[in-house]
């Protein structure tokens, strides 16, 4: 297989890590791949950094929002809309990715009902070390597993737009776990390459570090967008407090 895969990267004041993870995606032992950054109106300097590796290799592509969006969904969006490939990944601007993550991801599409690949992944300070926290996923789910929490590293996985359609992210808290949500409601599993891909930037000030706020996404997801009964909703929000709770704790 050598369809062409569309990394969708958005970047704010990211010039401290941007290299770093551009550097990962040209390190792809799977060559046929676009990486669209799309810059959220930074005021750093990413946009010379970006620039200098678009002139390394023309495979990269840059763009900018209208205006700063404060969240990478406007972004992702643009990415989406603007993307040539088959399949479709995301990496945000400080994370990597191992030199292989592509090539083994996209040889398991094989199967009809498989639209997503993702992978484990390693939390790393933002220094780029390791932390010896290693996030470790189920070898598949689907829909009605995910909804017990989700498992799905956004900067792990990839999706096939010639089973799924391109798929757009909502303007909500938790839209990774909306967005790959829709994708398997469609009667479709994702598979997990077991390995440990990509590395996840842990920062202070994180967007996901707010527990409150995930818990209060997390719930309007369940009743609001998957519209799910009130006993439901109760059982599959227990389920992913526990597992959340776990996964603080790596």
């Amino acid at each position: 297989m050598n369809d062409l895969i569309s990394v969708v990267t958005p970047c704010y004041n990211a010039a401290h890590y941007i290299a770093e993870t551009i550097k990962t995606v040209i390190s792809q032992t799977y060559e046929n791949w676009e990486m669209l950054i799309i810059d959220d109106c930074s005021t750093d300097n990413s946009a010379e950094i970006i620039s200098y590796y678009m002139s390394l290799d023309k495979r990269i592509r840059y763009y900018k929002t209208d205006k700063a969006s404060g969240s990478p969904t406007v972004p992702r969006n643009i990415g989406v809309k603007n993307a040539r490939g088959r399949f479709i990944a995301f990496l945000d601007s400080d994370d990597m990715w191992s030199p292989e993550k592509l090539l083994t991801q996209v040889s398991m599409f094989d199967e009809n009902n498989v639209a997503i690949v993702f992978s484990d992944y390693e939390k790393i300070n933002s220094d780029g070390k390791s932390m010896g926290r290693f996030i470790l996923a189920p070898s598949y789910v689907n829909y009605k597993q995910l909804l017990n929490g989700n498992v799905i590293g956004n900067l792990t996985a990839i999706y096939d737009t010639s089973k799924t359609g391109k798929i757009y992210f909502e303007q909500v808290g938790h839209e990774d776990f909306v967005y790959w949500l829709s994708i398997l409601k469609q009667g479709f599993i994702a598979k997990n390459t077991q390995c440990i891909h990509a590395f996840y930037r842990v920062h202070m000030n994180s967007i996901s570090a707010n527990k409150l706020d995930a818990l209060k996404w997390t719930w309007n997801i369940y009743r609001n967008i998957e519209h799910l009964s009130l006993i439901s909703s109760v059982w599959h929000f227990i389920l992913y407090a526990s597992k959340g709770f776990a996964k603080y704790l790596k």
